[in-house]
Order: C-alpha cells, then structure tokens, then sequence
C-alpha cells in the first residue's frame, strides 16, 4: 500500500512539475514593433579616431550610444548600442578650406547581438558635413580704427584675404556626438530585464 501512493505521489510531482514547465514562456515584449521617427536624435561616442589625412571613402566606422533611447515608457535603443556605418564623402583640406567628411549609418547591434538597418547620419548643423571650415588667414593687417567721441586712433588686426592650406579633419575616439535618423527605424526587438 506505501509503495502505491508513492508511486501516486511521484507521478503527481512529475505531472505538475511538467505543467509549470510547458507554462514557462521567455520574457519578450508583446507588441508589432515600434516606428522611431525620421529627425530622432541619439547620442553616442566614437570608438576609434576618424580622419580625413587616412581615412578613404567606404571606410567603415562604429559608435556606441551613451543613453537609453525611451519610447512609449520602453527602452528601444538601450545604452551601449553599437552604431555601423562608412565614410560617404570626403574632401581633401584645399587653400582656404579643412578637409571635411559625411558618415553614414547603416545598421545598429543592440547589447544581445540582434541586428537592425538604420538609415541615418554623424550630425553637424551644415548639412551633416563634419568640417569643411576656411582655414587660417595667411596674415593679419593692422587697421586703423577711429573711435569719434575721443579722437583717438586704434589699430584692428583684421585678416587678409589670403588663406593658409586647410587642415585635416578629425574625429578622436571618444568623441561625443550626435547621430540623427534620416529615415524611420523599425525597431522590432526589444531586450528585457
């Protein structure tokens, strides 16, 4: 009779022990996706020093944001997000204008290695070219300035119309920056703690 209802007990723990485990379900977020809109910024680092005197064109480049990206009271794009793209135009430093450059961003890598395309850029406020100044003036001309109230004469250095030979661009590594997007980002993938 002990031995029926511990075979009974057994068979009890393992049928119930079986139901908890076809129960369990991993911890993923129930939704469609999410659509993070075009003009989104998102702030990052660079992870290796970008330069317009070895850097050519198509020179593949990566960068890693510093702060969680929240939408909708969720964490789309969590901190340390690893941003790819390239080298998509590069100007070579002239007389009187820096050597300037346009990087593209193609893909991200959330921190649990599941990738996502992006179609995006490195922000500056002139049209996304990072650099592309004019240089130095070759001298500066000492200007008289008349000042009326007390007669008295000043010299202004302004600069001549002669410009030095550009610099080079550079980016160093671990430079702040901005990554805009350009175009809407399906995220469709979200991690959970």
């Amino acid at each position: 009779m002990k031995r029926i209802l511990l075979i009974l007990a057994l068979l009890f723990i393992q049928a119930v022990h079986a139901q908890d485990l076809d129960n369990m379900q991993p911890d993923i977020r129930d939704y469609d996706g999410i659509e993070v809109p075009a003009g989104t910024f998102i702030p990052v680092i660079s992870t290796q020093e970008i330069s317009t005197r070895y850097c050519p064109v198509g020179y593949k480049v990566k960068f890693i944001s510093t702060n969680d990206l929240f939408m909708y009271e969720t964490n789309i794009i969590p901190k340390d997000t690893e941003f790819y793209g390239y080298i998509e135009k590069l100007n070579e430093p002239v007389i009187g204008t820096n050597g300037a450059m346009k990087i593209k961003i193609s893909r991200l890598v959330l921190p649990d290695g599941f990738e996502i395309p992006v179609r995006g850029y490195v922000y500056t406020n002139n049209d996304n070219i990072i650099g592309g100044g004019i240089s130095a003036p070759v001298k500066l001309i000492a200007m008289p300035h008349y000042q009326t109230p007390f007669k008295k004469v000043t010299l202004r250095m302004t600069p001549s119309m002669e410009r030095k030979m550009g610099e080079h661009t550079v980016i160093r590594s671990g430079a702040e920056g901005l990554i805009i997007l350009t175009g809407p980002a399906w995220i469709t993938h979200t991690l959970t703690k």
